[in-house]
C-alpha cells in the first residue's frame, strides 16, 4: 500500500474528504518525525514503537578488493512491533 492508497483509504474509513485525510496523515507523520529528530521514541500501544539507533563508527572491508575501510557512524530509526502486533502473524 503507498502513501495515495493509505489516504484513500483514511478518507473512506474515517468519512474524511481525501484533502482532509492527507492533511490528517501529513501532520501526523510530520509530529513523528519531529519525535524522532528530537531523539524521543514515539510508543503506539498495541501497534509498535519507533525509535533512532546510534550506531557507532567501525571497521568494514570492501567487499571486492578485501580492503579494511572506516565505516563513519550513523543513525537509523528502528520499529519495534507491539506484542499484539507480533501475536497477530504467529499464530
Amino acid at each position: 500500500m503507498n502513501k495515495k492508497q493509505l489516504i484513500a483509504k483514511i478518507s473512506s474509513t474515517m468519512n474524511l474528504s481525501k484533502a482532509d485525510a492527507e492533511r490528517t496523515f501529513d501532520g501526523m507523520t510530520n509530529i513523528i518525525l519531529d519525535a524522532l529528530k528530537s531523539d524521543e521514541s514515539v510508543k503506539i500501544a498495541g501497534f509498535g514503537t519507533y525509535k533512532v539507533a546510534k550506531r557507532k563508527a567501525r571497521q568494514g572491508r570492501n567487499p571486492r578488493t578485501g580492503e579494511t575501510i572506516q565505516i563513519s557512524a550513523s543513525q537509523k530509526v528502528k520499529f519495534l512491533p507491539a506484542k499484539a502486533l507480533k501475536e497477530m502473524f504467529n499464530k
